[in-house]
């Protein structure tokens, strides 16, 4: 198995200012916090949750989950081609066993990840410990260590701190999009006592306020730091992105040479603008936005 170490991340990841006259017009600063160079393959929030998960792993096998879509899966499965680990990922939706392999399970399969697909109504059910031991003995994986679905755990949640402490004394928000919420809850320990962090959710339900005081709960005993979150840029949807979405994220490309992940960093970015221009922060303060992700190919 190969040392994480080897795999050379580049920490802390660069933080860049960028003028873009939608912020500067109204006195705010904008930088990005590009966690999505941290390892070509292990992109961003995904290296700062697995990499403390694969280390406790210790060579066994590593059993995660996620839709048909989940760069989640995707980077469990590239960090097992490197590090030479077993992985298996279990797919919501028994339907996409009979169907062609879309590209993101595709890419799982050749980094050599077993797939496993169950219905729908069963992955629900996965964190019950009657529904997940089934799952385990089903897919031939009962010694595993097994990593949630998004990697959001107590360790991924420490992992994050490093995010936050990486900003500290550098911007007054630092902005992040959220699935699970994992890397919030470990961003806003990490950051200053005058600084907040803002969560933009990427998916509807309103849940993940209870989800991230759970999990500063587990891994610190308690609230830590200072954050919010705005639920009403996730257009739609997980996966959801529609032109307008779409013709933003162009734009932004083409302004400053960032190639913008749709499901996350764009709807970050959109998010931002629309506050920006809403009167949400005041004259003179700076954002941090974290690029958790980039275009997979």
């Amino acid at each position: 198995m190969t040392s994480l170490d080897a795999l050379r991340p580049r920490l802390p990841s660069p933080l860049r200012e960028v003028s873009d006259p939608r912020f500067a017009g109204h006195g705010i600063r904008l930088l990005l916090k590009r966690d999505d160079l941290i390892h070509p393959e292990l992109v961003g929030n995904k290296w700062r949750k697995l990499a403390p998960n694969l280390t406790a792993a210790a060579g066994r096998t590593v059993v995660t989950f996620g839709g048909a879509y989940s760069n989640h899966l995707r980077a469990t499965a590239a960090a097992g081609r490197l590090l030479g680990l077993s992985t298996v990922g279990v797919v919501r939706g028994d339907e996409l066993a009979d169907r062609p392999l879309n590209p993101s399970l595709a890419r799982c399969a050749a980094d050599g990840m077993r797939l496993h697909f169950v219905d729908r109504s069963t992955y629900r059910c996965k964190t019950e410990p009657q529904t997940l031991a089934a799952l385990l003995r089903a897919a031939r994986a009962e010694d595993a260590y097994v990593v949630p679905e998004g990697g959001s755990n107590v360790l991924a949640v420490r992992g994050c701190r490093a995010l936050g402490e990486e900003l500290a004394g550098r911007a007054d928000v630092v902005a992040i999009a959220c699935g699970t919420g994992g890397t919030l809850a470990g961003l806003a320990a990490g950051l200053a006592p005058d600084q907040r962090a803002l969560g933009v959710p990427v998916l509807k339900g309103g849940f993940l306020d209870a989800e991230i005081r759970a999990l500063q709960e587990e891994a610190f005993g308690g609230p830590r730091g200072t954050w919010s979150l705005d639920d009403r840029f996730h257009f739609g949807g997980y996966a959801r992105t529609p032109p307008e979405l779409d013709a933003f994220a162009r734009d932004f490309e083409s302004r400053h040479g960032l190639p913008v992940e749709r499901l996350y960093v764009a709807k970050l970015l959109y998010g931002l603008v629309t506050l920006v221009e809403e009167g949400a922060f005041a004259r003179g303060t700076t954002i941090a936005a974290v690029v958790t992700g980039r275009p997979f190919p």
